[in-house]
């Protein structure tokens, strides 16, 4: 059973900070140097100097967490972050172009709320891929230091006949209480459901549904570790949950894009024996790609889509004229070779990137891809191949994106896939609301 509830959110006072898109951010694990420069350019006040803190002067390699923790109390104190007198559910809308079809654009609603913080057996949230531990100690560290969850988790729910977004509706359609265009050009909409009794309909709907973790699997599981660190120190309420963003499974504004690889520091790695290494289990068509990725990059996406409508399909780029469109062989025994694989699993791309490419032909331990020791995950394919120009990898892997449907289907059957296997578009906000453990009006 599903255990939501509203809350009073921690927000920003636009009377002290002004405009939201000075301080909000992208979620932590999307924040580039780059990016994390431009935020603290932006305002002393902007989240990043919270959950993607530089070190402070003279500290070690790791970030100031007591100095993140330090920042957010005096936010309290000085008014900059308020609290909403009442508990609330808040509806969030999101306004969004498709990346690489300008002039496209989609609509995804969902609201937010607190989750009870379920281990997984319990069969109410569901995960659909595995985690890397540094990601986990990190925010572990910083949840730990600061008692507050400054990001959401994202849930998926079912729920064909759309009942909890009709009851959404006319919340959504009023005034924003929060209105913010980021950095993408995506319009970030909030608003409380002025309704308690609304509230708790659309928490008595949300009871009965089963919860799947679309973004924030790091984040879940690290609330699930503080939880049981507070139940050894003899238990805290609010520790029991977690602030979260769900989100009908079954809406056309969800955008899936696809995460590639890039594997570096690969000792004796060549190019010319790679197809042989995989060819018992791929076709390997070579192509050419001399010149600027932008002249070629756009044709191969098309091309690589196309093919994954047939059967599984990668791309392998190992350089100017190293480009390759590897597809599943008719012929390949994949009951055999991936015998300890669930079945739902056995034909999805990034799965047989995994199992039979980066550990069976390159020879990249599980461990190592949990650890990003050979292996980084870029999002945009001409990036991922200009790293491979420039020398900062040996070889990228150019993917698809996992359709939703798999994606479901694996998590409720208690089927993982691997790693950063979907890239859930756009983002949820950081900095929109937070949960704050310690608020004195209660939780």
């Amino acid at each position: 059973m599903a255990d939501i509830i509203p809350f009073r959110a921690l927000h920003y006072n636009p009377d002290l900070v002004g405009d939201l898109a000075n301080v909000v951010t992208q979620p932590y694990d999307k924040i580039t140097p780059e990016m994390q420069a431009r935020y603290y350019g932006l305002s002393p006040y902007n989240l990043s100097r919270i959950i993607r803190r530089k070190p402070g002067a003279g500290a070690d390699d790791g970030p100031d967490y007591s100095g993140a923790a330090q920042d957010f109390r005096d936010w309290i104190g000085r008014g900059v972050l308020v609290s909403d007198a009442e508990p609330a559910l808040y509806v969030y809308q999101q306004e969004y172009e498709l990346p690489g079809r300008p002039g496209e654009r989609r609509t995804r609603r969902g609201f937010i709320g607190l989750c009870r913080v379920d281990d997984y057996s319990a069969g109410v949230v569901y995960r659909h891929e595995e985690t890397l531990s540094g990601p986990k100690a990190d925010r572990l560290a910083l949840l730990e230091a600061t008692r507050a969850h400054f990001g959401q988790i994202f849930l998926l729910y079912s729920d064909p006949e759309g009942r909890v977004e009709r009851e959404l509706s006319a919340a959504a359609d009023a005034n924003p209480w929060e209105r913010v265009e980021d950095e993408y050009r995506g319009i970030h909409s909030l608003c409380r459901l002025p309704d308690p009794l609304l509230a708790k309909r659309v928490v008595e709907m949300m009871a009965e549904k089963k919860l799947v973790i679309a973004d924030g699997h790091h984040r879940y599981e690290t609330a699930l570790a503080y939880r049981d660190r507070c139940r050894r120190k003899g238990g805290d309420p609010r520790a029991e949950y977690v602030m979260a963003t769900f989100v009908r499974m079954e809406t056309d504004g969800l955008t899936i894009l696809p995460t590639h690889r890039l594997v570096h520091d690969l000792a004796g790695f060549d190019w010319m024996s790679f197809p042989g290494k995989v060819s018992r289990w791929v076709e390997v068509e070579e192509l050419g790609a001399d010149g600027s990725s932008a002249r070629w990059a756009p044709g191969f996406a098309k091309r690589l889509a196309e093919a994954g409508r047939e059967r599984p399909a990668i791309g392998a780029y190992a350089g100017p004229g190293r480009l390759a469109l590897l597809r599943l062989r008719d012929d390949a025994n994949l009951n055999h070779e991936l015998a300890d694989v669930a079945p739902g699993l056995r034909r999805l791309d990034v799965v047989l990137l995994h199992r039979l490419i980066l550990e069976g032909a390159l020879g990249i331990s599980r461990q190592a891809v949990r650890e990003e020791k050979n292996l980084r995950y870029v999002r945009e394919l001409q990036a991922a191949v200009g790293q491979v120009d420039s020398g900062a990898g040996d070889i990228c892997f150019l993917m698809n994106p996992t359709p939703i449907e798999a994606m479901r289907d694996n998590a409720l059957a208690g089927d993982v896939l691997p790693q950063k296997s979907t890239d859930f578009y756009p983002k949820l906000l950081s900095g929109l609301t937070v949960y704050w453990l310690d608020n004195p009006a209660g939780p």
